[in-house]
């Protein structure tokens, strides 16, 4: 089994900063990709931004130039850096990563429990 903690988040002003944070722990061989997916109310959940080993970041269009994703691999923890940010920011966030649990499992899927992001003055 794998497990995944997040933390951070609450409550920003528009034009503030927050930072999330997301460690994976348990039955794990290799992660294969990190990332922050978000759910406003009456919307889809919809991906924030993602990391694979050794590519280059992705990030919706929406958070470009705000949000900055990283990675500490030797914690297996994923960052999400969130400035300037805006009240359609506004929604519980998700922590995803897909891991591989032995040299030929397939690769599962775990998310994170979310953690509520509130942009408002």
């Amino acid at each position: 089994q794998v497990q995944l903690v997040e933390s951070g988040g609450g409550l920003a002003q528009p034009g503030g900063s927050l930072r999330l944070s997301c460690a994976a722990s348990g039955s794990i061989f290799r992660i294969i990709a990190m990332g922050w997916y978000r759910q406003a109310p009456g919307k889809q959940r919809e991906l924030v931004a993602k990391i694979t080993s050794g590519d280059r970041p992705d990030y919706a269009d929406s958070v470009k130039g705000r949000f900055t994703i990283s990675r500490n691999n030797a914690k297996n923890t994923v960052y999400l850096q969130m400035n300037s940010l805006k009240p359609e920011d506004t929604a519980v966030y998700y922590c995803n990563v897909q891991i591989k649990t032995g040299v030929y499992s397939p690769t599962y899927d775990y998310w994170g429990q979310g953690t509520q992001v509130t942009v408002s003055s």
